[in-house]
């Protein structure tokens, strides 16, 4: 089962920085020990336990990289024509099988392995073949069109490094190697649970004053398409004693333990004293927006995430916080998303010491990709998470934004990865 380091510690009073809960989450936060072996196919997304390790080079021959006639470059004339007959066949599969000699060419396709002699290959464009002999232009470079053995992956190189989250050309590198199998983590079993009186699960009636539950369906896919499996535990109510023995019946068989809602600091808000209650909170209310009552903890030895109730927050903190932790628990050394320069489209102010998450599209302009904001901030507009590229980083120290101003800019496309 993961578990986090016992010298965490906690932290109240001020709020903490997203720089700092990050820190917390690379430096406390360890990894699920336990692996498996799967065949590729069922490798995709998973994340690698052991380094592979190329057991021979890729290709295993020199090869052709084009369609044309293996040939000796000292064989050809510097500056005029030069006919050579042609001695031979080579295919991809079927290489000529024996040692080529000089002055001959050998008719070769791409993919096919160089015989034993030739360096070089000319396209068959530059070519002309007439009776038995082929005629070569001059100018070609020694060693031109010949790929060498080894050029992909040379044998004894770590070809994809333990930690690496597998993709699809990850497990293309595997079966050009001959691997039919590979060592990954297992993966994390994940809780997941919301709270308040006023939720109803979809296709239920609702009453007066009652929402449906969005947030454990978003919670749910988040998790899916990072390869968790996922036990949803439904709805429960603003009740501390029913959220406590909920959450210690989920610590005790899952790898982490994932709730939305409960999390601030009204009357009815449990969950955070429901977790402290049996384990401790390493952080809670970060300075950010939105999604400022945000949580890591511990229930027994198991990580606890609490994310706030807002749809829109939930994501937020979800794909900036709680993905980081999930994919370093899941064994994974990358864990942090990749943000790209922007120009701002508009003119905003903000706080400052306070980090905030902007929706926004990006459009084409003659500097670049301008950030357009979506036209409401409310964390419960979870439309504008439909309509928007992604996410807009206005750091701490940023107390206002101008039109072309350069931008951190998160997308969906990276964070839903």
């Amino acid at each position: 089962m993961a578990q986090l380091s016992n010298d965490c510690f906690a932290f109240g009073g001020e709020l903490m920085t997203e720089a700092a809960a990050l820190e917390i989450l690379r430096s406390r936060v360890l990894p699920l020990p336990e692996s498996e072996s799967v065949g590729l196919v069922a490798a995709l997304g998973r994340v690698l336990a052991v380094d592979v390790v190329a057991s021979r080079n890729v290709p295993p021959h020199d090869n052709a990289a084009v369609d044309g006639y293996a040939l000796f470059h000292a064989d050809l004339a510097a500056e005029a024509e030069t006919v050579l007959p042609v001695g031979g066949r080579a295919a991809a599969g079927h290489p000529l099988g024996r040692v080529a000699h000089r002055g001959e060419a050998i008719r070769i396709f791409t993919g096919a392995p160089m015989p034993d002699g030739p360096d070089t290959v000319m396209m068959q464009e530059d070519c002309i073949e007439e009776s038995g002999s082929v005629r070569l232009r001059p100018g070609i470079k020694l060693g031109a069109n010949r790929r060498r053995a080894g050029e992909d992956i040379m044998s004894g190189h770590v070809a994809i490094p333990a930690g690496r989250r597998l993709r699809a050309q990850e497990i293309g590198v595997a079966a050009s190697l001959g691997v039919a199998g590979l060592s990954v983590y297992r993966p994390l079993r994940v809780a997941i649970v919301s709270t308040g009186d006023e939720l109803r699960e979809p296709g239920a009636a609702l009453p007066p004053g009652a929402i449906y539950d969005a947030n454990r369906y978003v919670i749910a896919a988040l998790l899916r398409g990072l390869g968790c499996a996922v036990s949803d535990l439904g709805i429960l109510p603003d009740d501390r004693a029913a959220i406590r023995a909920a959450l210690a019946s989920a610590a005790a068989d899952h790898d982490l333990v994932v709730s939305s809602g409960g999390m601030s600091t009204g009357q009815e808000d449990h969950v955070k004293a429901a977790v402290e209650a049996q384990g401790a909170l390493h952080f809670w209310r970060l300075a950010i927006r939105p999604g400022r009552p945000v949580a890591l903890g511990q229930i027994g030895r198991v990580p606890f995430v609490g994310l706030p109730g807002n749809p829109v927050a939930v994501m937020v903190t979800f794909l900036t916080l709680a993905r980081p932790l999930i994919l370093r628990l899941a064994g994974a050394t990358d864990i942090l998303s990749r943000g790209y320069t922007v120009r701002a489209g508009f003119d905003y102010k903000k706080k400052l010491g306070r980090r905030e998450y902007l929706r926004v599209r990006l459009e084409r302009s003659d500097a670049g990709w301008l950030a357009r904001k979506f036209p409401r901030d409310g964390a419960g507009i979870l439309i504008s998470m439909v309509e928007s590229d992604g996410l807009l980083v206005v750091s701490e120290a940023v107390t206002k934004l101008a039109v072309g101003d350069p931008v951190e800019f998160l997308p969906f496309r990276e964070l839903l990865d």
